[in-house]
């Protein structure tokens, strides 16, 4: 099987690429490059406000002009680097999966359902404690078919000490 067929990749035209690219179709079809910017834009700006930071500050904390930064939220600016994602994650207290998953939740799952209950069950995780983890990891372990089983599931160094 190819590639293209495992992962339900179509052969599209973007404006933005030279070539033709292959994407697999969203929830509502496929999405240009522009059309993804904008909806990341969209976000970033409604996160920003919905946290009560100013984009002045938030600016001036990434290192930007207010004018460089507010080209982001216009969907004016060059792509987002990974590294800039990174240091809007540790300023405003989210993660890559926020931002991603409102421009491709077909990423998460075949349903939209599907793909919100694995984002839901991704955030619950999220705020666990250290130790419930560890737990939960070795319940699931012992669910999922083909797992090693929940004896051998890693150590720290501390715990086998």
């Amino acid at each position: 099987m190819s590639l293209m067929s495992e992962r339900g990749l179509v052969e599209i035209t973007d404006p933005e690429f030279d070539r033709p690219v292959f994407r697999q179709p969203g929830f509502d079809g496929i999405l240009t490059a522009k059309e993804m910017d904008e909806k990341i834009s969209a976000w970033l700006k409604n996160t920003r406000e919905a946290k009560g930071i100013s984009r002045a500050d938030l600016a001036r904390l990434l290192g930007l002009s207010v004018s460089v930064y507010g080209r982001s939220e216009r969907g004016s600016e060059a792509r987002m680097s990974i590294p800039r994602l990174i240091h809007l994650c540790e300023i405003m207290g989210f993660i890559p999966l926020d931002i991603i998953f409102d421009t491709a939740p077909h990423l998460w799952g075949k349903t939209p359902e599907e793909a919100e209950d694995r984002k839901t069950l991704t955030k619950i995780v999220e705020s666990l404690p250290h130790d419930t983890i560890r737990d939960l990891i070795r319940l699931m372990k012992r669910m999922t078919p083909g797992e090693p089983s929940a004896d051998t599931v890693v150590t720290t160094n501390s715990e086998s000490r």
